[in-house]
């Protein structure tokens, strides 16, 4: 009986010590790759156009999104350093969300930046996201 608890005991504790380390599950240790400007411009284009038409939406950004002549009215203020997690998840952030967040987020006159898509900030007193948004 002994024998078997401490076996049971032995392969509990080898079933725990065979799993993943803390922090080795991915992502640490990684390089982090920054974000090139024109890789994200042309992927938020393309979301952008995207959930115009499903959104159907069909102001001057949406049409701009949409005309593969038009170039991006995407940029990254100059201090702004954001890597290529944080375009992903402003992409996935955009693709989830509703049709009505996406009109703001598309607005000719005022385009809202989704807090997923603010990459960057300065010191506490800069009150605008770093990431900025042009218009048609």
């Amino acid at each position: 009986m002994r024998q078997r608890n401490l076996l049971a005991v032995a392969l509990f504790a080898l079933a725990l010590g065979t799993g993943p380390t803390v922090g080795d599950v991915g992502g640490c240790g990684a390089t982090a790759e920054p974000l090139s400007v024109a890789s994200f411009a042309k992927a938020r284009k393309q979301v952008d156009c995207q959930r115009c038409q499903s959104c159907g939406l069909t102001n001057l950004r949406c049409r701009a999104a949409c005309d593969p002549r038009a170039g991006s009215d995407v940029a990254f203020a100059s201090s702004c350093r954001p890597l290529v997690t944080d375009g992903e998840v402003c992409l996935h952030a955009l693709q989830a969300a509703s049709c009505d967040d996406y009109a703001i987020y598309i607005d000719d006159a005022v385009a809202a930046v989704p807090t997923e898509c603010q990459f960057c900030r300065g010191d506490a007193s800069q009150a605008a996201p770093v990431l900025v948004e042009g218009g048609p």
